[in-house]
């Protein structure tokens, strides 16, 4: 794996983007105590590096309830039969293909996979179950739990920690 040096100023620039992406550059460099070209040049540095894979928007799924249905949150536990590389390769290859299926991630251990899983109402998620899991001979066993509520990106909650200088 090829060595990345970053230094605190690159620290706190991911930190502050990690929780607000939507700045400004001047803002940035602000918040960062940068040089708006200098917090420009690092920022294109770390995406060039791959610490930035990418930049999305956190979606209120309350608020558009009443414009695409009701809404629901799934976190989906699933183990497969079989464990192999092939077989673990090929369901992530299909569920990530799935608009449903807004993350997933390989875990250990338990499970072998964990989603988290959007949907319309709950008619939408059991024809989505019976799509990616039941018709596959592969899954063992699901479990899902429903989202009743989303604290951490809560809009009224202040997000992440203060970054290092601010804890000193």
């Amino acid at each position: 794996m090829e060595q990345i040096d970053i230094d605190e100023a690159d620290l706190r620039l991911l930190e502050l983007l990690q929780t607000d992406a939507s700045r400004s550059n001047q803002a940035l460099a602000e918040l960062a105590h940068l040089s708006p070209p200098t917090s420009l040049r690092r920022v294109k540095r770390l995406r060039q590096l791959g610490l930035i894979e990418r930049e999305v928007a956190i979606l209120s799924a309350d608020r558009l309830a009443p414009l695409q249905g009701y809404g629901l949150t799934a976190l989906v536990e699933v183990t497969l039969e079989r464990q192999g590389a092939e077989q673990l390769d090929a369901f992530e290859a299909r569920v990530v293909l799935a608009p449903e299926v807004q993350q997933c991630y390989r875990v250990s251990p338990g499970p072998d996979f964990m989603l988290v899983v959007h949907c319309n109402d709950m008619p939408a998620y059991l024809e989505l179950a019976r799509q990616l899991f039941t018709s596959d001979a592969n899954v063992r066993n699901i479990k899902a739990f429903f989202s009743l509520k989303r604290a951490k990106f809560d809009p009224r909650l202040p997000l992440g920690r203060p970054h290092a200088a601010a804890r000193k």
